[in-house]
């Protein structure tokens, strides 16, 4: 049996290769064991270690950074200033100390100006082989100073005559490797060596993606040459052409994918045409609003009532602050269905958040005729079946819920307007279920209280359209934000008691839920025991809440808290999203620098929801990396998400911002976001253009730009991998 599965494996292999090379005549998808002195073995290490399966995947393993081979330091010239040094001298006397695995070798090295040590403490014997003794050897590596004096642990080293021999530039690049690849033989010199070979190989073989007009107007350079002077540049200059020309292609057919499908969307869909603004929503705006909408507000509904009166299907992406009121845009974003004889449905990605949406809107809605569900995995089967009965009856008008509204048996008499709070935490296959509930799909508004950094937005979103609500609701007062460290715990339990004396409510947030020898941070489990201590009962009362807690616990504790019953919450980051309690002013996190810029934004969000002054007091401890620090600069220095993201993405990269539930979008090879925003625009702006123009890039020059668009489009949908 063992026998035919791996018979069985072998043969799928080969159909994968055989379709690689041939299904789609595109020679950039050879398999990578194709390449001189590569074969079989080195393959499956790069496919397992760097998923480098093709031609064009190493052609896109791009070096990270480019040494400069023309610059030579002394020994006397090293300093703590120096990252990487090159040097260029003798080794006078090797020697071996230390036992086991404090075993060490040591290189005794000299030029003109003094001496110095290299270090080995893996591959001893390997490099003892190798070291040849008063022969001149130029070295490279990261100095260390030791007792004052300084050192290269695992330097690399080449002879002076072997160099002279296979220099072709002298901006020598640097590939990402890892330990394994590195024990096989195959570190970055290697992988140079690989990359050259197959460039040589494919020589008068590379196929242009990119149409001449668009080559022409920005002077860019033939893809050929930008892929040779990447990997082996012959200058400075043609090196950044070659990195202006790679991220522009990258960006370019992102934009052009994205504005393409949707072109196509608006076109092939047609939406529900909502042309009445009816009694539910005028009497809401008239009888049930408890404020005065914000301008802010008014001009994304005005956007939206733009949409569904269309006659084209919305696919809206609206972006709003922690507290900005969304949620009332979403609701009134509903009226305008029900007002046209359509249910409305609305998602969260926790219980806690969908809870929170069906208590508010139900309140907000009270006065009105209307049926309002709510449907979640906790839900019980009696009442879900009554529920799934009076939905696709049509007597529910809007259902609330979680990834339960996404079942099969949920069926909707007509849905016509789908929102999803939190969107980011939903694949694009689930929501792509919802808009299967009916025959047309109906219109659709993401939310996030996430703000996204535009270039982000382009990126990921550059098929929605997007309004953006830049306004607080009047009354509401900027949150302080104040950054104290761990031997200032007691002034700030001071100033918790004197908000509780005020009769304010208070979070205290912690990063873990059980005590961790690795990381030196506060637990909940400790925080709480401290919080009881120096907030003893009767006077005060606390309560906790975690993720590890079941649902009914959790709500309990949750309800107590939002009665005003304890003064006091300790929490993990559960009450990130979900907990609108706005008697509660002081948000206190724990080990403040175990958090990313983006959660240290929305846990201050669950604040300031009052008419009183609120606080956010950020716990670190007093060493802290220049990383760290600088998101705390921030959180107190600026209340603006827009600006947070932003820091947030030049810290972290797109990737851990938003996560990996999109579609493959920000697998980016050589651009970066957070420093290519003037590319990415132009980018955007010549797709724009392109496809006003020819909207099916039908026209003979831009045939080029289907082709690829086509064969990127088939890569993204993929074929299973086996290795």
């Amino acid at each position: 049996m063992i026998n035919y599965l791996k018979a069985f494996q072998n043969v799928w292999k080969a159909f994968l290769f055989l379709h690689k090379m041939y299904g789609t005549n595109n020679i950039l998808d050879t398999g990578i064991e194709f390449i001189k002195g590569v074969g079989p073995a080195k393959a499956e290490l790069l496919k397992n270690e760097l998923h480098i399966f093709t031609y064009n995947d190493l052609l896109q393993h791009y070096p990270f950074r480019y040494v400069d081979r023309t610059k030579f330091y002394t020994v006397k010239e090293i300093n703590d200033e120096l990252p990487y040094v090159q040097l260029k001298g003798v080794i006078t006397r090797i020697d071996k100390k230390g036992e086991g695995r404090a075993r060490r070798l040591i290189a005794y090295f000299q030029d003109e100006s003094g001496k110095m040590e290299l270090v080995w403490f893996k591959g001893i014997q390997w490099v003892e082989k190798k070291l040849q003794l008063n022969v001149p050897y130029i070295i490279f590596g990261r100095p260390t100073r030791f007792q004052n004096s300084y050192n290269i642990a695992h330097p690399e080293l080449e002879l002076v005559s072997e160099v002279e021999k296979s220099f072709a530039t002298s901006l020598e690049p640097v590939y990402n490797t890892t330990e394994k690849l590195k024990a096989r033989g195959l570190d970055s010199k290697a992988i140079s060596k690989i990359i050259k070979t197959l460039l040589q190989q494919l020589q008068g073989k590379i196929e242009e993606t990119l149409s001449s007009d668009i080559i022409d107007y920005l002077k860019l350079l033939p893809k050929d040459v930008a892929l040779l002077n990447i990997h082996q540049p012959q200058n400075p200059e043609l090196l950044n052409k070659a990195k202006l020309r790679l991220k522009f292609e990258e960006l370019f057919f992102i934009q052009l994918k994205l504005l393409r499908n949707k072109s196509i969307r608006s076109h092939q869909y047609r939406g529900y045409n909502f042309s009445t603004i009816g009694k539910y929503f005028n009497s809401f705006y008239k009888e049930c609003l408890p404020f005065t909408l914000t301008e802010a507000q008014k001009r994304v509904l005005r956007e939206i009532r733009n949409d569904v009166g269309s006659n084209k299907q919305m696919n809206r992406l609206l972006q709003g602050d922690v507290g900005s009121g969304k949620t009332v845009v979403a609701l009134m974003t509903m009226l305008m269905a029900i007002d046209n004889g359509f249910q409305a449905c609305m998602m969260a990605p926790t219980e806690i958040l969908a809870n929170q949406h069906f208590n508010s809107i139900t309140e907000l809605v009270g006065k009105l005729d209307l049926k309002i569900a709510l449907l979640t995995g906790s839900t019980k089967t009696s009442e879900r079946k009554k529920i799934l009965e009076a939905l696709a009856n049509g007597e529910i008008h809007i259902i609330i819920g979680t990834h339960a509204l996404l079942e099969d048996d949920v069926v909707f008499k007509n849905l016509g307007m789908v929102i999803i709070d939190e969107q980011h935490r939903f694949g694009v296959a689930q929501r792509a279920k919802l808009w299967a509930k009916n025959t047309n799909p109906p219109h659709v508004l993401v939310m996030t209280a996430t703000p996204i950094p535009r270039t982000l937005a382009m990126t990921l979103y550059g098929d929605l359209d997007v309004s953006v609500i830049d306004e607080l609701p009047p009354g509401r007062k900027p949150i302080k934000t104040i950054h104290m460290t761990d031997a200032q715990r007691l002034k700030v339990f001071g100033f918790m008691k004197e908000q509780i004396a005020l009769g304010r409510q208070i979070y205290v947030v912690y990063p873990l839920i059980k005590e961790s020898e690795k990381l030196d941070y506060k637990d909940l489990e400790d925080g709480y025991e401290s919080i009881c201590r120096a907030f003893p009962l009767p006077e005060y009362k606390v309560s906790i809440v975690h993720g590890q807690m079941k649902n009914e616990a959790k709500d309990f504790e949750m309800q107590r808290f939002l009665k005003g019953e304890t003064h006091i919450m300790v929490a993990t980051t559960v009450i990130e999203v979900g907990v609108n309690v706005p008697n509660a002013s002081v948000m206190v996190i724990e080990s403040a620098e175990r958090f990313g810029l983006s959660q240290l934004h929305q846990l201050r969000g669950r604040v300031g929801r009052g008419a009183e002054q609120s606080y956010c007091i950020l716990i670190t401890g007093v060493k802290l990396t220049s990383e760290a620090r600088l998101r705390m600069d921030t959180m107190v220095r600026t209340n603006d998400g827009f600006e947070i993201s932003e820091v947030d993405l030049k810290l972290r990269g797109p990737g851990d911002i938003e996560g990996t539930a999109q579609s493959g979008l920000l697998d980016l090879h050589i651009a970066d976001l957070s420093k290519d925003q003037q590319i990415l625009q132009t980018a955007r702006n010549i797709a724009i253009e392109l496809l006003q123009k020819d909207p099916q890039l039908q026209q003979s020059h831009h045939q080029i730009l289907n082709k690829q668009l086509s064969y990127l489009q088939k890569k993204s949908e993929g074929w299973g991998r086996i290795s």
